[in-house]
Parts: C-alpha cells; sequence; structure tokens
C-alpha cells in the first residue's frame, strides 16, 4: 500500500532522492511496517531545541541518532524491557580489562571499529551538533548516547527496515556473539538446536508479527526462541537476562540475582519440546560441567593471581607480565568456550575448544610461570587434589565407575546376541 507519510517526511525523500542520498535506506524504508503506518524520516529524526546533538538541517530541526527514547515513543514496554538488559549496559566495558586491551595494549583508540562496535561507547557532539567520527558512526548494543539513553535498537533490528526476520536469525546474534571469547553464534550452528533449523529455516514464519513457538512455527529454536520468544507459558521479552541463571561470562562463574526462578523460565521454553527428565537432567549436566571448570581451574588459577600481587610478583599493571596473559586467556577464552558450549550444547566447544585447551594451558604453561614466580608450595598443595591427582598418576574414581560399567555392557550384549 502507498504510505501515508507525513509532509516533512515528503520533502526529506524528495530530497534525498533529488540529491542522490541514502536511496537504499528510503527503498528499504517504504518496505517497512513503519512506513506502512505513517511512521517516517521525520518522526524518528525530528528533535528537541534543548537535544545536545540538534542540528538546522534543510529547514528542519533534527538529530542523527535515533536512540531508545525516540523508539520509546511507540514501543514502550520493549524499551523498558531493554532498559534494564545486560545488553544496554554493554558501554560499560569502557571501564574494564577488556577496553584497556583495546585502548593501550593494541594501541590508543583501537577498540573504536573492534570493542565498541558490539559494545558501544559514549558518542561526543562537537559544538555544532556534529558527532565526533572518534565516537560515531557506532551500532554497538550498549552506546551511550547523548541524550542519556542506552543502546541502539538498530544493533538488532537493522535500520531502515527494521526486518522481524533479520532481527530472529541468528545471523543478527552472530555480529557480537561470536569468536574466541563467546563464540555462541558457532555453538548454536553446531548444536542440534541449530542444525534443525537450518535445514528447515524457509519454514520458520520469521517474518509473522506474534512468532509464538508452538503456534506460528514448530521447527527448531534459535536464539530469539530461547532467550526472548514468546510462547503459550511465556511473553517475549527485551529483557534477555530474564532466562539465564548462571553469569559465566566472569572468571568465576556466579548464579544471578534471582537465578532459580530465571532457570524456571527458561524451563518454561524447554518444556516445549522436551520432557521433564530430559531438561532437569540437562541442567543438571550443565551446572556440573560449569563446577568442573570453576572448581579445578577458575578458582586455583584466580588464587594464584591474587596472592602474586599480594606478594608484589606481579605489578598493578595488566599484562605487563607473561603469566597474566596466560590468565587472561584461560578464563576470558578458553573457560568461557566450554561454559558457553555447556549452556547451548556444543560438545566441541566444551571439549576441544574448551577445557582441552583450558588443561592444556593451566597445566603447561600456567602452573610453570606460578612456580617460577615462587608459587610453588601452593602449586604442589594444589596438585594433590584429588581433581588434579591425575598428574601423580592416580586413576579418577569416576574413569574406573565408566570402565566397570562398559564392561559390565559389553558382558550383556554377547549374552544376548548368544541367545
Amino acid at each position: 500500500a502507498t504510505p501515508s507519510v507525513s509532509i516533512q517526511t515528503k520533502d526529506c525523500i524528495q530530497c534525498h532522492q533529488q540529491e542522490g542520498i541514502n536511496q537504499i535506506q528510503i527503498v528499504e524504508w517504504q518496505r517497512s511496517d513503519h512506513a506502512g503506518k505513517g511512521v517516517g524520516c521525520f518522526e524518528c529524526h525530528q528533535a528537541k531545541e534543548d537535544d545536545q546533538d540538534a542540528y538546522n538541517h534543510e529547514g528542519f530541526l533534527i538529530s542523527t541518532i535515533v536512540s531508545p527514547f525516540d523508539c520509546a515513543r511507540c514501543h514502550q514496554k520493549e524499551f523498558e524491557e531493554f532498559d534494564r538488559s545486560h545488553h544496554a549496559r554493554a558501554g560499560e566495558i569502557l571501564g574494564s580489562v577488556d577496553n584497556f586491551l583495546g585502548e593501550a595494549v593494541e594501541g590508543t583508540g583501537a577498540s573504536v571499529q573492534g570493542c565498541q562496535y558490539c559494545h558501544g561507547s559514549l558518542v561526543k557532539v562537537d559544538d555544532m551538533g556534529k558527532l565526533d567520527p572518534a565516537t560515531w558512526p557506532n551500532l554497538g548494543i550498549g552506546r551511550l548516547n547523548p541524550d542519556g539513553s542506552k543502546g541502539t535498537c538498530s544493533a538488532c533490528h537493522a535500520k531502515h527496515a527494521f526486518s522481524l526476520r533479520v532481527a530472529r536469525s541468528p545471523e543478527a546474534c552472530g555480529k557480537c556473539h561470536m569468536g574466541p571469547d563467546h563464540p555462541q553464534k558457532e555453538v548454536y550452528d553446531e548444536s542440534k538446536h541449530g542444525v534443525i533449523y537450518f535445514t528447515f529455516k524457509d519454514e520458520m514464519n520469521l517474518d509473522k508479527e506474534s512468532w509464538i513457538l508452538g503456534m506460528d512455527y514448530t521447527q527448531a529454536p534459535n536464539c530469539v526462541t530461547c532467550h526472548m520468544g514468546a510462547n503459550r507459558n511465556l511473553f517475549s521479552t527485551h529483557d534477555l537476562g530474564e532466562r539465564i541463571s548462571l553469569n559465566i561470562r566472569a572468571i568465576v562463574s556466579k548464579p544471578k540475582d534471582n537465578s532459580e526462578q530465571k532457570k524456571k523460565e527458561m524451563q518454561k521454553v524447554c518444556m516445549n519440546c522436551h520432557g521433564p527428565e530430559w531438561y532437569n537432567n540437562f541442567y543438571t549436566q550443565y551446572y556440573n560441567t560449569v563446577k568442573i571448570y570453576d572448581e579445578t581451574f577458575g578458582k586455583p588459577a584466580s588464587e594464584i593471581i591474587a596472592r602474586l600481587r599480594q606478594r608484589g610478583k606481579i605489578t598493578t599493571v595488566p599484562f605487563d607480565e607473561e603469566i597474566e596473559w596466560i590468565y587472561f586467556e584461560l578464563w576470558h577464552h578458553e573457560g568461557r568456550r566450554v561454559r558457553h558450549g555447556a549452556a547451548m550444547m556444543g560438545p566441541d566447544y566444551v571439549q576441544w575448544h574448551g577445557f582441552y585447551e583450558v588443561a592444556k594451558h593451566f597445566y603447561s604453561k600456567f602452573l610453570p610461570e606460578a612456580r617460577a614466580l615462587g608459587m610453588d608450595a601452593y602449586v604442589e598443595g594444589l596438585l594433590a587434589q584429588p581433581e588434579h591427582s591425575w598428574i601423580k598418576g592416580v586413576k579418577p574414581e569416576g574413569m574406573a565407575v565408566q570402565e566397570a560399567a562398559f564392561n559390565e555392557w559389553t558382558r550383556l550384549r554377547e549374552e544376548v546376541i548368544s541367545k
């Protein structure tokens, strides 16, 4: 249908078409639901006199940035859910050790098109209302906007079409959730969920407005299904933390606030496809795997680093000693891969990209470096613990149990065959 748009928006389109600017964006907008409802250029980009980034453009007072405050004029519920989410706080990386890497270690400003393109940055404005090129363009999901809002809806919804299909596709999440330290997209791709999704993608009704699991689609879950989608037992949400019970990004995992309730919320998703025995047992396996990483590697490594700092064996400057690089990758890369793989059923990321790398670097690099810095007594005491006793030639109890069970299974199998 021909969109019914305001006079101001018609002026924007006519001028931009004559000048040959933003042609594709105009086409995308014309195909969008916004256009069909009369929401156009001016309705989104109009600014107020006191807006820090407002400037006069061809007789209109506008802002380049369309912030969550602007979107909230029509999408209040979604704004409130997003604003309390961890996504909206992603820009807080600016004060973290990750940002120290990007700004100091890797080179001043190296994070502008790296870290900040996912996490967001503090967008600065000059005296003319123009955006500082050191901070813009930026579609980081935790962007700190001049009007005081956090984040950008465009990080997922892709202006100017704001396509539901795009926002619901795992590829949208993969812009940020991939790589050596948080490979959720790769983990999903190798999981059974991902395999089924990509096989039946054309039957997923990704453009349908309601998109309720079990009603509008049944083929497979994707990122949105589990973390924010609606089903018969849950409303949709833009707070992706409502169903995540553990913080597995941290050096050592820890339960989130109201973790049991959040676990139950996620299980309301699981139960659409799985029975209670399946998802309860899955959570048991998942929590056990996280505990193995935390207790065997995460906590001891953190304790060693803390003691070295207390004794003045390493400085307070991050990454100026070899052991700090090993430690960082141990938890930030390899340890996260273990835990994300376990959470999303990606066995290769639990094992070869995960525990194998953790164990190899913990025993062959981290502990020898700790010994060299005077932690020999602590390391010896650590290796005397049952979880590390394999290095003394002691076979773990669980391995003996598995071998006995396998031998019994083999005996029973031979009996069946012989009959």
